[in-house]
């Protein structure tokens, strides 16, 4: 992306100016329209509005406005992620705006928890709704009034009607996918009534699922969308904001379109699914600029493929039901594909931009798989993550030659791929904990670790041999016993006198932070859980999340909440946001160092 540039000054209109390069079918669409200046004398009244309020404003700042518009009914997930990066990031590319707009249109499953947390994930994900000088937060509920007054327009242009039929009849007069639809009794109702009606509607006169209010577009269309769409219904319900005002709401295909409108977007990228709905969007739109009610340049809407994740399920629904059924510890659970948990687990927004890049903006649907995502990650936390030692298994090592009372400090790298962050001391002392792996009593071919008269070097440390080991009566290993080469520290002349094919990492027992540790994987064992007549919950994996009590190097124990590392040999990890304490980290594994699940599983 180019970098930004100043905004225009009021009353002027910036001229076209070279783009980053398109990459994307939509960053096509618009460098064209900002070449032949599609959206000349689009105005901006410092606000959204109808269009009285843009009448004689100046020309608009933002070059494009995009807006990002999710229902405040669940968490953010992955599949946002991919929305939230195409429309802030389209608009940060082409000096434009993006719009945070909620669309509270369903009072029933909407709460002030769900807005809270999307606000907290864009923020999270690195961009931002204020765009020259004005903060571009907005809620479908803000234009209630209008788009009241819109359907009353309609009822007396003829456009719209109430309808009286039932939910049965109304599917029954339809029609199907080949066979139009029929007239019902009540779309010739005069004009007078349906405004009657719709009045009443509103004051709450009537029952829900008694009456609607329907576009009047055409019964016989091939596209069963424009079959006269019901814009309006009745829901006795107390909505988050605007309390008991409203008992009618508009339907999220009539609000939609009005609130890119109002708000004067210019690009209002939707997933595929809504491409059927696009001729609605262009018809309301065009009808109730006729009335005067909307400025041109009118919105136009565009759709892209939505994400489709191998492992993880996306549904709102099937998302609520973990949490409410308790197969995963809440919303921010590190195993949930929501932007919470995602944050919690130790993602980076990086990664997710990464991610984005890498999978593109496409029209047509396929499969990513989460291999994909993960190394996105990795990448990243590559660059940024220091280098720590963790024992995740440990058992413990005597090096019977050292002396008891006696310890020193090893150097270690912070980080081996930028020497500028420079080292750190790691103790080392008679005792120490090694991965359990590490010592074999009867070792396998091929295997370089210790065993009974066995050299490996113990990493940034010293050479020793191993000598034996100890086993309670029960035969489990309780410590493993070596003697160490006084000459062999690395880094010294005689370090490279010794040979050794292994090389074990290791903290000193004296010095170590005892911690617990959360070992998260995938939490579907299924590539597509669900799929089919499958019961998505009978998939979960078993081995999603592990506690084990690790020892830390002791710099481990200062580590700040969302402090991320690799452990060395292990992989990612990060300290819990919610559950460290000043002094008393806690850790999560992100990510491991590479994939397994392309192995057997």
């Amino acid at each position: 992306m180019k970098p930004a540039t100043p905004p225009a000054a009021k009353g002027t209109r910036r001229t076209p100016a070279a783009a980053a390069p398109a990459t994307n079918f939509i960053r096509n669409i618009v460098e064209a329209d900002l070449a032949k200046d599609a959206d000349a004398g689009r105005t901006w009244g410092g606000r959204p509005g109808p269009a009285p309020v843009h009448a004689s404003a100046a020309p608009d700042p933002a070059r494009i406005r995009t807006r990002f518009p999710p229902e405040p009914n669940g968490y953010l997930h992955l599949g946002h992620a991919k929305s939230i990066c195409l429309n802030f990031g389209i608009a940060r590319a082409y000096e434009g705006a993006c719009h945070l707009r909620f669309d509270d249109t369903n009072p029933e499953k909407e709460e002030q928890e769900y807005v809270d947390s999307i606000v907290a994930a864009v923020q999270w994900l690195g961009f931002s709704w204020n765009a020259f000088g004005t903060e571009h937060r907005y809620y479908a509920s803000d234009y209630f009034d209008f788009m009241y007054e819109a359907a009353m327009h309609l009822i007396d242009a003829g456009h719209a009607y109430v309808d009286q039929q039932s939910a049965e009849q109304m599917r029954a007069t339809r029609g199907t996918l080949t066979e139009a639809g029929a007239a019902g009794p009540y779309r010739e109702r005069p004009a007078e009534e349906s405004r009657r009606l719709f009045d009443e509607m509103r004051r709450g006169m009537h029952a829900e699922g008694s009456m609607v209010l329907r576009a009047k577009v055409d019964m016989a269309s091939p596209n069963i969308n424009l079959r006269d769409p019901t814009i309006y219904r009745i829901r006795f319900a107390h909505h988050h904001r605007t309390g008991d005002k409203w008992c009618v709401y508009p339907m999220y295909t009539y609000a939609h379109p009005i609130e890119d409108a109002l708000e004067r977007i210019t690009h209002s990228l939707c997933t595929l699914e809504f491409e059927d709905q696009r001729p609605f969007y262009d018809w309301l739109l065009a009808r109730l600029a006729e009335g005067g009610l909307l400025a041109h340049p009118l919105p136009h809407q565009y759709e892209f493929a939505r994400l489709n994740l191998t492992h993880v399920v996306l549904s709102k629904r099937k998302l609520i039901e973990l949490v409410q059924e308790r197969h995963v510890s809440g919303w921010d659970d590190p195993r949930m594909p929501t932007l919470a948990g995602a944050r919690r687990r130790g993602y980076t927004p990086q990664g997710f931009l990464g991610f984005a890049e890498r999978i593109g903006v496409s029209k047509s649907d396929s499969w990513i798989d989460y291999t994909v995502f993960e190394d996105c990650m990795r990448e990243h936390l590559n660059e940024v993550a220091a280098r720590r030692i963790a024992v995740l298994d440990p058992v413990r090592l005597v090096i019977d030659n050292y002396p008891d009372t006696d310890d020193e400090t090893c150097d270690a790298p912070n980080h081996p791929q930028h020497p500028e962050l420079g080292k750190r001391a790691l103790p080392f002392s008679k005792e120490l904990w090694i991965e359990r792996e590490d010592f074999m009593e009867h070792p396998t071919p091929g295997y370089f670790r210790l065993y009974p008269g066995n050299k490996v070097r113990l990493r940034y440390g010293y050479v020793v041999e191993c000598t034996g080991c100890e086993r309670d009566s029960a035969g489990n290993l309780v410590s493993v016993h070596c003697n160490y080469f006084t000459d062999s520290r690395s880094g010294t002349p005689g370090a490279d006198t010794y040979k050794v094919k292994g090389n074990i990492h290791w903290v000193s027992a004296r010095h170590a932070y005892a911690c617990v540790v959360r070992l998260y994987d995938r939490l579907f064992t299924s590539v597509h859980p669900g799929a089919g007549d499958s019961d998505y919950r009978r998939e979960i994996n078993p081995d999603s999340v592990k506690l084990v009590t690790a020892q830390l190097e002791p710099s481990l124990k200062e580590a700040h909440p969302e402090e991320r590392f690799q452990f060395e040999r292990h992989g990612y990890f990060v300290a819990d946001r919610i559950d460290s304490a000043p002094g008393s980290p806690v850790f999560n594994r992100t990510v491991t160092l590479r994939d397994s699940w392309n192995k057997p599983h």
